[in-house]
């Protein structure tokens, strides 16, 4: 299996997700045609009635077939895949020199304990047995979780560095150990690792929230990125030199991956959201995405059908009348969302 290119096919519902098929195309170039051939074979055998839209990441290839898919089947949406988008988010903030230094600091100390049976001997006894190093759904989850791991034993760390059971290891005499010794006995390394927390906390649940198979999560993403922004400001109490350029990270990844026509719909018609701001239904761009949406789901259907969806069923929904009126749809103003 070393070195083959596999590519799987998924579908995705309410009730979860199901494994279709997948090719081997190790021996083939991954173009636009191949992509496009693939998926939409996988359309056909599903049906194309069920298919709503396809999720891809954002690869100039994956666009490529996105383009021929839509001349071929110009009602099914093609998006980007918010795990990948927002795993860029991470990166791209993780690599601005602030935070990489917190992060690379972390990472030597951990790399140093694990690096030797009696550091890592040692650092257990500190911690009652609880590790530091935690995985996630990707490389950039697991620093965050690692940093907050290493933030819940702080006292328990510095304890052990000072402690004559770790100036008895004989490996603490070198130079990682004492760059480890200084890493966790440093004031600013600690700030740091608050304030790497509180920006990457809010991007860490929205990508638990996309990558989870336990509640579909599109009516949420548009939402939750603007409150991710919200709360990152806040990390540095809404100063806009000191976020500004998290931030701009934040709405490069997101243009037009995270921010299309079907996530503002969906945040639209999402009463977590528009029930609770009705200020949302005023917004130019979110009802023009809706009708943009209808347009496309509805392509080639009588013009009946559209503006029955838009100045009916939508006026409905947006005056709480008929079912939309009833206590179980205003109750999802505070439905819970969250992944666990």
């Amino acid at each position: 299996m070393k070195r083959r290119s596999i590519m799987n096919i998924v579908t995705h519902c309410a009730e979860g997700t199901s494994f279709i098929k997948s090719k081997d195309t190790s021996a083939i170039s991954h173009t636009g045609e191949v992509i496009f051939e693939l998926v939409d074979n996988a359309i056909e055998e599903v049906g194309a009635e069920h298919v709503v839209q396809v999720k891809t990441d954002n690869a100039s290839n994956n666009m490529a077939g996105k383009a021929l898919l839509l001349e071929k089947r110009p009602n099914i949406f093609w998006s980007s895949c918010a795990t990948h988008t927002i795993n860029l988010m991470l990166q791209g903030i993780g690599n601005i020199p602030r935070f990489k230094k917190i992060v690379d600091q972390a990472k030597g100390f951990t790399i140093f304990i694990y690096g030797h049976h009696r550091t890592l001997e040692c650092m257990r006894s500190f911690t009652k047995k609880r590790e530091i190093i935690r995985p996630g759904v990707t490389r950039f989850a697991s620093q965050f979780l690692t940093l907050q791991s290493l933030l819940d034993k702080k006292d328990s760390s510095r304890k052990m560095v000072v402690d004559a059971k770790w100036e008895n290891i004989k490996e603490t005499s070198s130079k990682k150990a004492k760059e480890a010794y200084d890493t966790v006995l440093s004031v600013r390394f600690w700030n740091g690792v608050e304030i790497c927390l509180k920006v990457f906390e809010p991007l860490v649940k929205l990508l638990r929230l996309v990558d989870g198979d336990v509640k579909p999560s599109m009516g949420f993403v548009y939402g939750e990125l603007l409150k991710a922004k919200r709360e990152i400001k806040e990390a540095f109490k809404n100063e806009e030199l000191r976020y500004k350029e998290v931030i701009a990270i934040v709405e490069k990844k997101m243009r037009g991956r995270l921010d299309a026509p079907l996530h503002l719909t969906a945040y639209l018609l999402n009463p977590h959201y528009s029930y609770a701001d009705s200020s949302i239904f005023d917004n130019a761009d979110i009802t023009t995405s809706l009708i943009t949406c209808v347009e496309q789901f509805y392509h080639g259907c009588d013009e009946d059908i559209h503006d029955e969806e838009v100045n009916i069923e939508f006026t409905k929904f947006q005056r709480k009348q008929g079912l939309f009126g009833k206590k179980m749809a205003k109750n999802c103003v505070n439905f819970d969302y969250n992944p666990g």
